[in-house]
């Protein structure tokens, strides 16, 4: 919504049900991906409204403040308040915030802006959907659980701000759609094509050997049926590689396109964690290829 000094308010919405087993860890993830859309679009976060569903007749009130403080822990480290919200009695336990932000007119991040010969770099590991499935079906470890955790639950909010120093083209979040579903966005709002490698992708420890056991969740191979559309695979990758790519994420990093110097620039000041996966090419025919 834009103002009449030239500021914009924005404004977002998301929840969802416990992906992990400890309410205050649930809180703390949940927070994170709804603050992620307003990192995503240069913005900053003002404040924010609760939004929960609970079972109030079959769980223990103890376990909704603990999902509660979570959120409000998070929401703290992102320097903003939790002003109030709306809960309803539901079957099952659900918990998101509405958050409330601002930008300037000029300043604000789109997925439209990417340029031919820009460098794609992604914030953060991918994996959480194959993980999460695996910890619903008690597959995972304490350790894999806890890296996948500490992932999800990290604030995009470092990576906004060193971006910000360099004006990226384009820039969006890796949520539900997958790596490749988020980026062939990009590249269909930017009219532009995108060669991505596998090889420099970071993955969550866990997330091979549970898809070479059978444990993929249902959203990813939704979301590579529909990438294939616009996507040319490696003849090489196997379904599982592939399936990587497209996997549903929850609080995922930033995907930003930079120019190649400005590019190196952000890796060295946000850290190794930070990989630059591949470059953005003129359009062809499909919107993005993947490589080995």
């Amino acid at each position: 919504m834009r103002l009449e000094d030239g500021k914009l308010i924005l404004q977002t919405v998301d929840f969802f049900t416990p992906i992990v087993d400890d309410p205050y860890t649930f809180g703390q993830i949940s927070a994170a991906n709804s603050l992620s859309d307003i990192y995503a679009m240069g913005g900053k976060p003002l404040f924010a409204l609760n939004i929960v569903g609970f079972p109030i007749q079959k769980l223990s009130n103890d376990i909704l403040s603990e999902i509660m403080q979570g959120g409000a822990d998070k929401a703290a480290e992102a320097g903003i308040p939790i002003v109030g919200g709306h809960s309803v009695d539901d079957n099952e336990p659900k918990y998101g915030l509405v958050v409330t932000g601002e930008a300037i007119g000029k300043e604000i991040w789109t997925n439209a802006g990417a340029k031919p010969g820009d460098k794609i770099i992604l914030t953060k590991p991918i994996g959480t959907g194959i993980i999460s499935t695996a910890i619903k079906k008690k597959k995972a470890s304490t350790k894999i659980i806890s890296h996948a955790v500490d992932s999800m639950k990290t604030l995009n909010k470092t990576a906004a701000e060193i971006a910000r120093k360099f004006k990226p083209n384009a820039v969006t979040d890796v949520t539900g759609f997958g790596l490749v579903g988020h980026l062939i966005e990009i590249c269909n709002a930017s009219n532009v094509s995108a060669e991505i490698n596998f090889s420099n992708i970071e993955l969550l420890p866990g997330t091979v050997k549970f898809l070479e056991q059978g444990i993929m969740p249902g959203g990813s191979k939704r979301n590579l049926k529909h990438a294939e559309n616009f996507t040319i695979f490696n003849p090489n990758l196997t379904y599982n590689q592939k399936l990587i790519t497209c996997d549903a994420q929850t609080s995922g990093g930033l995907l930003i396109t930079l120019s190649n110097g400005d590019a190196n620039k952000f890796i060295e000041e946000f850290g190794k964690k930070a990989k630059i996966i591949g470059e953005i090419t003129s359009k062809k025919n499909n919107s993005v290829s993947v490589e080995l």
